[in-house]
This record gives C-alpha cells, sequence and structure tokens, in this order.
C-alpha cells in the first residue's frame, strides 16, 4: 500500500479541481498512481452523471463572444442545477474557457466542440471532470455559431442570454448593441416575413382563419381578415419589422438604414436559460 501524503493529495487537487476526500479517496483506491487517480475521478464523475441523468439543468452560464477579426462568433451555454453554481467564478472560467477553444478553433457544431482538445482532455471529459468536481449534473447543452461581414456579440442579464447579430458589413459597438438588445428584448422569430418558415406562415394563418369563425365572421371575409392578422404578427415577431426599443416612431429596418443604406441583417442567434 503506498503512502499517501499530503502534497500528493494537493497536486491531485491543483490537478483535477476535486474536493480533498474525493482526491485522497481517489489515490487510495489507485495505490498512489495519479494517472489512476484521475481515471477514478472521472468515473466518478460519470456515475454521478448517471445518477443525475433525470436532474434538469436550467441554471448555468450562457456566453456569447466573438473572434478577434469580428468576422465569427459562437454561443456556448454551460447547465448546471443550481444557482449557487452558476456564479461560481471557477464555473464561469470554465465555460469562458470552451467559448476561447471554439473560437481559437473555428469549432462550428456542438459535437465538434464536445470532442476537442481542452488542456489535455476533451471537452467532454472535462465537463464530467466537472461533474466530479461538483456534484452536479453539467452539461454543454446549447451552441450556435455565426459568421459574416461583421457579427456582434452581446450578454444579457448576468450570462443568462447570449446574442449573436451577423451584419453584412462590420459596424460600431452602438449599432451591434442596440440590434442585439433589440433581439434579447423582443425575441423576434425570424429577421423579416421572407425569413419565417413556410409551416409556421401557415398554422399562423390556420389560426387566424378559425379565430375570425369563431367570431362569427362570414366564410368569405375569414380569408382577407386572416391575411391581415398574420401580417400584424410579422410585424410584432420579425426584426426587421419591429418598432424600434429605442424609438418606436421607427422600425428596426428604419434605423439601420438611417445608419447605412447598405447595411443589413444577414441572421442572428438568441438563446437563453431554461
Amino acid at each position: 500500500m503506498a503512502t499517501i501524503t499530503a502534497a500528493d493529495v494537493n497536486k491531485l487537487r491543483q490537478q483535477t479541481g476535486a474536493g480533498m476526500m474525493d482526491c485522497r479517496k481517489a489515490l487510495v483506491e489507485s495505490d498512489g498512481d495519479f494517472e489512476k487517480a484521475v481515471d477514478y475521478l472521472r468515473k466518478k464523475g460519470q456515475k454521478v452523471a448517471a445518477l443525475r441523468s433525470d436532474r434538469e439543468t436550467k441554471e448555468g452560464v450562457i456566453i456569447a463572444k466573438t473572434s478577434a477579426d469580428g468576422k465569427s462568433g459562437v454561443i456556448v451555454g454551460l447547465g448546471c442545477e443550481t444557482d449557487f453554481v452558476a456564479k461560481n467564478e471557477d464555473f464561469v472560467k470554465f465555460a469562458q474557457a470552451i467559448v476561447d477553444l471554439a473560437l481559437s478553433k473555428g469549432i462550428k457544431t456542438i459535437e465538434d466542440l464536445n470532442a476537442a482538445e481542452l488542456d489535455g482532455a476533451t471537452v467532454a471529459d472535462k465537463v464530467n471532470d466537472q461533474v466530479a468536481k461538483i456534484g452536479e449534473k453539467i452539461t454543454l447543452n446549447k451552441f450556435e455559431y455565426v459568421e459574416a461581414g461583421g457579427v456582434t456579440a452581446y450578454i444579457h442579464g448576468n450570462y443568462r442570454m447570449g446574442v449573436l447579430v451577423a451584419f453584412s458589413k462590420p459596424v460600431t459597438e452602438e449599432v451591434g448593441k442596440d440590434i442585439a438588445m433589440q433581439i434579447a428584448a423582443m425575441n423576434p422569430i425570424a429577421v423579416d416575413a421572407d425569413s419565417v418558415p413556410a409551416e409556421l406562415i401557415a398554422r399562423e394563418k390556420e389560426i387566424a382563419v378559425e379565430q375570425v369563425k369563431a367570431e362569427g365572421k362570414p366564410a368569405e371575409m375569414a380569408e382577407k381578415i386572416a391575411v391581415g392578422k398574420v401580417n400584424k404578427f410579422f410585424k410584432e415577431s420579425t426584426l426587421l419589422a419591429q418598432a424600434f426599443v429605442k424609438d418606436n416612431n421607427k422600425s428596426v429596418a428604419d434605423y439601420l438604414k438611417s445608419v447605412d443604406a447598405d447595411l443589413k441583417v444577414a441572421s442572428f442567434k438568441r438563446i437563453a436559460l431554461g
């Protein structure tokens, strides 16, 4: 039986971030072999994750960030069970490290992100290490990537929501933030009416027709009134048609034209906790 010293325990703790008692037990079970002890802790994380698989990760952090050249951006959502863990500085730093890795490697999918190497192990393994360390279910459950002529990132409400806006060209910090905050506040479903999926348009029209019929209007009028209701839906739910939150007398499209007649919003992503 190997002699386990306090220095050994501390070394493993520094390496893995796991608790003192867990590190001591890992070294005892591994007869002082550090590599086996790390594997032991990872397996412990897998067991904790399995035991808590039915738990929901409604808390966590959402981090949005752009590349150094402002041409691409990512949003990463790292989930946990409690607000206490979500506010932990080390947990936030871990999420930020994942974001930085995604940007530096140009990662575009969550599958590639999980498989990417971070400090000598895959991101998936590093997440599992956090499970062993914290004792809660931790999930890398949200990821978005965009690239365009100019990209703006915005984080709202202490890491509770992230927004990416892809513009046709670079924009000033003020303009980017104005549009990102509009998206955060008003939650549009698409950039404009042409971007709304056909099945959603059909569903909204069907609902509108049924509403008109329920009001006792003649069937021949229902179609025309329904079209009006759908157009109202587009105005309220698509970004460019929405009233600009900083000046309700103009639409978002009007605001963009006042900045630059050629400036377009190519796409956007909005991710919130929950």
